[in-house]
């Protein structure tokens, strides 16, 4: 059995879980989130616990599943209860970012504004004009969000100008010698 999905998920006081067929139902203070588990997985809701068992532990796919369907369940429960933050940094001389209402515009060195709509139930919010924050209740959507507003202008590896999440650690690569 999978270590991560053995151990069981606590439901803090406030969160709502509803367990129908394949598809579980989470409702907090921050908002309701659903989820589709796979038809080997079932699981059980008990005194404020729940444990997620397989059917049936015949190969390696059902124990991931079960790793993960544990997974996915506990990150929807403490999203409607906390939410889940993703900071960036923005490094280098004339690099900022705004927010207009619903729109992050991204000056990053080129001749044009990038600008960036906030997707359904995520906000960005800009401390200073260096700082970006994403945060929402679903973890992949803000993980997505950050990563897709770190692609706009990556990180290089000679000046380390570029966005990045904060306390990342880019490695600078020693510049061209002359002889």
């Amino acid at each position: 059995m999978s270590r991560i999905g053995k151990a069981p998920i606590n439901i803090p006081s406030g969160v709502d879980v509803k367990v129908e067929g394949g598809v579980v139902t989470v409702k907090g203070p921050k908002g309701e989130l659903k989820q589709t588990i796979n038809d080997n997985m079932e699981v059980k809701q008990e005194q404020g616990v729940l444990t997620v068992s397989p059917i049936v532990l015949k190969t390696k796919k059902d124990n991931a599943m079960h790793g993960l369907t544990r997974k996915l369940i506990s990150n929807m429960v403490e999203g409607v209860s906390a939410g889940f933050n993703k900071d960036l940094e923005i490094v280098g001389v004339g690099y900022r970012a705004d927010k207009q209402g619903n729109t992050l515009v991204l000056n990053l060195g080129y001749s044009h504004q990038i600008k960036m709509e906030d997707p359904e139930g995520i906000t960005t919010s800009v401390e200073g004009q260096t700082k970006i924050k994403v945060s929402g209740i679903d973890r992949q959507k803000v993980g997505q969000h950050a990563a897709n507003i770190k692609s706009k202008r990556p990180p290089e590896p000679y000046k380390g100008k570029g966005i990045r999440y904060a306390g990342e650690y880019v490695r600078i690569k020693e510049g061209k010698t002359g002889k």
